[in-house]
């Protein structure tokens, strides 16, 4: 949530945020990191303004 209250305009893709933040870029890490974009997503923090996109909702 850092990186995006950080820049708050700015899209990102899970595998774009295990790059920029130095985390594993195995599948499996990224696909744990979508599923938790989902749920913030759902919870109201985060928006989706396209498939596989996630910027924070302001």
């Amino acid at each position: 949530m850092n990186t995006f209250n950080q820049h708050l305009d700015q899209e990102y893709r899970a595998h774009e945020l295990h790059e920029l933040l130095g985390m594993p870029t195995d599948e499996a890490s990224v696909n744990a990191t979508r599923s938790r974009l989902g749920r913030l997503t759902r919870q109201g923090f985060l928006t989706q303004p396209g498939r596989g996109r996630y910027q924070k909702r302001t």
